[in-house]
């Protein structure tokens, strides 16, 4: 599986590392977008359907910076984009529950959001972010198999 730029060797050490770098870039990005959606969607829909919405818009924030990216990090190979996004998921879930803790939300709070029986869908935002460089890696090839014909 080639993501579209070079076909070089990556070392695990650098696919490691620019794994962190565009988590960095998925965190900064979804904490500005709960940020908004706290101000601009939440008054007008309540905190439960905002945070259903929210896990969609973040779907799509996620995808889009994978597929923006994914050439730089260097995933060439099926089990390499299965390595980053579990290093995303990683760091992710650690962030999610740190925050939530750090301000103040019972662990009770932080879960209902993964929970589907009580409205949550964190969970299939995990998902996404869990397969999105994957799926970053193998549009951008088929992209470019499709250009170059």
């Amino acid at each position: 599986m080639s993501s579209g730029t070079s076909t070089a060797k990556v070392s695990p050490a650098r696919l490691l590392g620019r794994s962190v770098v565009v988590w960095c870039v998925l965190a900064f990005a979804e904490t500005i977008h709960g940020v908004l959606r706290g101000l601009l969607v939440t008054p007008a829909l309540g905190d439960q359907r905002a945070r259903q919405l929210g896990v969609l818009v973040g779907a799509v924030i996620i995808l889009a910076i994978a597929w923006l990216l994914i050439g730089w990090v260097g995933a060439r190979t099926t089990s390499q984009s299965f390595a980053v996004g579990g290093v995303w998921l990683v760091l992710m879930l650690a962030f999610e529950v740190g925050l939530g803790r750090g301000l103040g939300f019972s662990w009770e709070r932080i879960w209902s959001d993964y929970d589907p029986t009580r409205g949550g869908l964190m969970i299939l935002g995990m998902a996404v972010l869990f397969l999105s460089p994957l799926l970053a890696a193998r549009t951008r090839a088929w992209r470019n198999t499709h250009e170059a014909q």
